[in-house]
């Protein structure tokens, strides 16, 4: 495979899983766009990505599905992640949250030299807590189960 079409292909599958997470967010007032990044451990890389947070579904839960590109570890990977955080009420400007939800990752790497470009893609659970200012600024460990990247350290804003 080329490395253009390799490039194109890991564009397609990151670009296409975002498409998908902004178009089922649904309208209201107190949600909003947002932006992330970290490291992970299992595979080791560094990831960016992006999400969109919805108001309360129900009391203090909310819908946070996000994609996120790692890259690092001769290996490029797209998570499609479909979570829900829990706020816990604090009297401070600081929120405390706890969640998770169920992931699809797209994996892709080179077979050592072998022949060209290979993908995988695996079903993931993520677990998740955090620390949140009510301005928007986050900090995040994501614990993956299945297929998901072993732990994640993150941080992110959203925007509201």
């Amino acid at each position: 495979m080329s490395p253009m079409l390799s490039w194109t292909s890991t564009r397609v599958k990151f670009l296409l899983p975002l498409l998908v997470v902004l178009g089922i967010a649904v309208p209201a007032a107190a949600q909003g766009p947002g932006v992330r990044g970290g490291v992970s451990v299992d595979p080791d890389q560094v990831y960016f990505g992006g999400h969109y947070e919805t108001e309360a579904l129900v009391d203090r839960l909310h819908f946070r599905p996000n994609v996120e590109l790692g890259l690092g570890d001769d290996l490029v990977t797209t998570a499609l992640n479909m979570e829900f955080v829990y706020k816990f009420p604090t009297r401070s400007q600081w929120l405390l949250y706890a969640g998770g939800g169920p992931a699809v990752n797209f994996y892709s790497y080179d077979d050592d030299g072998r022949g060209g470009d290979n993908t995988d893609t695996e079903g993931g659970l993520n677990l998740l807590f955090g620390v949140e200012n009510r301005g928007g600024l986050f900090f995040e460990v994501k614990v993956g189960a299945i297929d998901s990247p072993d732990v994640k350290f993150g941080v992110g804003f959203t925007f509201r």
